[in-house]
């Protein structure tokens, strides 16, 4: 017995070893979305706040664990009153629920460079399943740092309804259909 949990100790710290984390260059990332507004225009805003940890073992990124957290208090759409309309309890409630969260369960690789991005998005106090498209625009090493930099683009759909932001304000409005845009630059620790 004692061999058989010693064997497992080191497997499992022999696969842990092996593991990169790669963190946010905060310079060059952006965390976006997009809203139809009237069903005639798009609106586009951000979370100036956030970050991102990614752990993989493998260089092709098949088997990475991705963490994202954001500040909704960051909430950005070049538009100070829609802003704070977005922060109050109309919308994401920022002062309950500051914080947005999302950790991947898989990242299945489609094809070459796309990836299904599926986790737990957890927003306003509601955890749902969600998955997203990435695309691994390359690797390469940095010029001035040295550091091997990796860039993603992370997109994808989701329903605010499913996480009760603006249950007040009717799809006509606002659609309930939010994109998500995310551009990442990582930086392998």
């Amino acid at each position: 017995m004692k061999k058989s949990l010693l064997g497992f100790a080191l497997l499992f710290a022999s696969v842990s070893a092996f593991a990169q984390t790669w963190s946010l260059d905060k310079a060059h990332a952006k965390l976006g979305f997009e809203v139809t507004h009237l069903m005639v225009s798009n609106v586009e805003g951000s979370f100036k706040t956030f970050d991102v940890k990614v752990t993989a073992s493998k260089d092709e990124f098949s088997d990475a664990v991705v963490e994202l957290t954001a500040d909704a208090n960051s909430i950005y759409t070049d538009n100070d009153k829609r802003d704070a309309h977005l922060r109050s309890a109309d919308f994401f409630e920022t002062e309950k629920y500051p914080t947005l969260t999302f950790k991947s369960t898989s990242f299945s690789k489609i094809s070459d460079k796309k990836y299904a991005l599926a986790g737990n998005l957890t927003m306003h106090g509601v955890t749902k399943p969600v998955t997203l498209e990435a695309t691994l625009n390359g690797t390469t090493v940095h010029p001035y740092s040295k550091k091997t930099i990796a860039g993603f683009k992370v997109t994808g759909v989701i329903k605010r309804s499913d996480f009760n932001v603006g249950k007040g304000t009717p799809p006509a409005v606002v659609s309930d259909e939010v994109t998500l845009n995310a551009n990442l630059e990582l930086i392998k620790d």
